[in-house]
């Protein structure tokens, strides 16, 4: 029943639109009625009065400064010759006849702008020439108009050319350029695929370092090596040149090509881990606020440490360590660091190696001083970055121009206003920079984009929409080359909506001229030598006069071969950084526990050897005590049987005695055993032989 319902709102909603859209173009059909229905009245009366000898000017193309030709009236009020003049005539209109819900561009290309009067092929009755100096009554803009854009491109001092102005054909005559100077208020040059993007940042590479301003710019697609190779005319380019004004001549540009970490040809640039800074890593790494915090305090403690994190393998080495149970304590003062969040971030870390990145990381970094150089002949050196090899990682490639830029940033000094920039700075892919990423990190490139202007550094973002840049960047911007849009979907109309209304105000009928460029073609706005922008101008713009092919991989390797900044970078070298300072921290921590552990063992061992002794002394005691009192035992058992002995033997001596006595008449002396037993020296005898029988003898107390 839900999904019902949303596909019910979903078709009132269409058909809603397909409404809206139908009552609009019905208002335009009706406005273009009235204004064919006016030209047809003032063509009557010029031919009433043919003596006037000039074409009659509709009140339209008065305020434009533009001579409007009569129509024919057997044209059709919706044929290709009767509509604005905004397509130029080597290139077939629209057919307005075609329903809109099959052409999704007709909103854009039937109606006419009210701020032009319609144009077509002069009838006989306009016998009059234009007056000298003024432009044909064959494009959108009138003679005043053109006369104003020849005037607000006509620089003084050095300037880049452009290409040449269009109005129905192009005016060789009328030249579009950007000032030099004004090169480091930044700028824009975007367009749908396919429109000539990558051509106008050769062209403007090639000018500007021409003019000694080194540029650096990242070859995404591989197709910008053939600037360091003069390109070979042909019968088409030639023609297309002539056509606008330009003096053509094959040129080669001094260029350096680079390659990140490695990968790919070219000269390696590598960064520090801290060098690159937790911020853009954690917008690499995809970390949330909590995370990004985090690892802002793991840099945080490792500076603080001493311990360098030059590769990937330093900070997951800090990581490991400030969870561990030795490490863990170091983080206690600023709020510790939770297992959790570690292992999060140490996944992220291994997924970014995994994908190659870590051959970004290490030394030697790159020196970006070495991107300001200039060749011997004064020329700027164009530094290439190729990394046709990367295109799986967006994010990676952005982030680390970013920093190239933040680097940049740190270490150029303060130049304010020049008449020419250091450097030139060309953005490729820019929306690869701003997707997904965070505020804190849009934060950042807006305020380097701002300031970075006083150091001398303009910024050219190349991009498919304007809508790909945050405002606060694209209010930052001078100059604007804008190649055709398209409109297939409704967020691309809006879109365009949207890019037509940042355009200052002009004759132009903006919705349906962006999306009617030819190849080549842009809308051009710049910011002229006082800081004012020029008029918005229709241009063709010039050849690029090096090749537009790209440099073949032998001669691209023999290049990067021959320069002279391969023997500095070409080699990665793997310094004592955090790792090994942790590792050898770990190692001597471990050796002193073992240490320790061996003295406690030690001292344990002695304590159950003494205590083993004692408790053996004591059972020897013991035994000795058993033993002493067993013999004294005993001692007294013999001791009380002698006495027992002594008593009986005393008793039978008495009564032997007495016996003898009274048989002998009481002559002792006949008895000599009992006479020795009985008398103090006998007795003395006894208790010697028991003292040697026992060897002890208790006194009686």
């Amino acid at each position: 029943m839900t999904d019902a319902v949303e596909q019910a709102r979903a078709a009132a909603a269409a058909a809603q639109a397909a409404a809206e859209e139908a009552r609009r173009l019905a208002d335009e059909a009706a406005r273009r009625a009235e204004e064919l229905a006016a030209a047809l009245v003032r063509a009557a009366e010029a031919t009433s009065a043919p003596d006037q000898g000039e074409a009659t000017t509709s009140p339209g193309a008065s305020r434009a400064g533009e001579a409007t030709a009569v129509p024919d009236a057997t044209e059709s009020a919706c044929g290709p010759t009767s509509g604005t003049g905004t397509v130029p005539p080597d290139r077939a209109a629209p057919d307005a006849t075609t329903d809109p819900s099959s052409n999704p561009d007709a909103m854009s290309t039937v109606a006419p702008t009210s701020t032009a009067a319609p144009t077509s092929t002069a009838t006989p009755t306009s016998t009059a020439a234009p007056a000298p100096g003024t432009a044909p009554a064959a494009g959108p803009l009138g003679a005043d108009a053109v006369e104003a854009i020849r005037a607000g491109y006509a620089i003084e001092g050095t300037a880049l050319e452009l290409g040449a102005l269009v109005n129905g054909d192009p005016l060789p005559d009328v030249q579009v350029r950007i000032p030099l100077g004004m090169l480091n208020r930044h700028g824009l040059v975007a367009g749908a695929t396919g429109t000539g993007k990558t051509r106008t940042l050769q062209l403007l590479a090639e000018q500007i370092a021409a003019n000694g301003v080194p540029v650096f710019a990242a070859d995404v697609k591989g197709d910008l090596s053939g600037l360091a190779e003069a390109g070979a005319p042909n019968p088409k380019l030639l023609a297309r040149t002539e056509a606008i004004g330009q003096r053509w001549q094959g040129t080669a540009s001094q260029t350096e090509f680079y390659s990140l970490g490695g990968q790919g040809t070219g000269v390696p640039i590598r960064a520090t881990v801290s060098g690159f800074g937790p911020l853009l890593l954690a917008k690499v790494l995809g970390l949330n606020a909590t995370q990004e915090s985090s690892l802002g305090l793991v840099f945080h403690h490792a500076e603080r440490a001493g311990l360098p994190l030059v590769d990937l393998s330093d900070l997951r080495a800090v990581l490991t360590y400030l969870v561990s149970d030795q490490g863990k304590a170091e983080l206690a003062e600023l709020g510790g660091l939770s297992k959790q969040t570690a292992g999060v971030i140490l996944r992220e870390l291994v997924t970014f190696a995994d994908k190659g990145a870590d051959r970004f990381f290490g030394e030697p970094e790159i020196d970006t001083r070495e991107f300001l150089r200039t060749a011997p002949d004064g020329r700027g050196i164009v530094s290439l970055l190729e990394v046709p090899g990367v295109q799986d990682q967006p994010e990676v490639f952005s982030t680390f121009l970013m920093w190239l830029l933040a680097d940049l940033f740190n270490e150029l000094p303060e130049v304010g206003d020049t008449d020419k920039p250091e450097l030139v700075f060309f953005f490729d892919e820019a929306h690869l920079l701003f997707s997904g990423s965070s505020k804190d990190f849009r934060e950042q490139i807006v305020r380097t984009v701002r300031l970075i202007r006083s150091k001398g550094v303009g910024i050219v973002f190349v991009t498919q929409t304007p809508r790909d840049l945050p405002d606060d960047v694209l209010a930052q911007l001078g100059s604007r080359v804008q190649h055709q849009l398209r409109a297939h979907t409704p967020d691309d109309a809006k879109a365009l909506r949207a890019t037509v209304s940042t355009y200052p105000t002009s004759d132009y009928d903006l919705g349906q001229v962006l999306t009617s460029l030819a190849t080549g073609e842009a809308i051009v706005t710049v910011m002229n030598e006082d800081g004012a922008p020029t008029p918005v101008a229709w241009t063709r713009l010039r050849a690029p006069q090096g090749s537009m092919d790209a440099l073949p991989s032998d001669v691209l390797e023999a290049r990067v071969a021959s320069s002279p900044l391969l023997a500095r970078y070409g080699t990665p070298v793997d310094p004592e950084s955090a790792r090994e300072v942790l590792a050898a921290r770990m190692e001597s921590a471990a050796a002193e526990a073992a240490a320790a552990q061996a003295q406690a063992d030690a001292e344990q061992e002695a304590a159950r050897a003494a205590a083993s002794a004692a408790e053996e002394a004591a059972a020897q005691a013991a035994r000795d005590e058993r033993e002493r009192t067993a013999a004294q035992a005993e001692y007294e058992r013999t001791q009380r049987e002698f006495e027992r002995a002594e008593r009986a033997a005393a008793g039978r001596r008495s009564r032997s005695s007495s016996t003898r006595a009274s048989r002998t008449g009481g002559r002792a002396g006949d008895d000599p055993l009992g006479g020795l037993l009985g008398n103090g020296l006998g007795q003395a005898i006894a208790k010697e032989v028991v003292r040697g029988i026992f060897s002890t003898l208790r006194r009686r107390r």
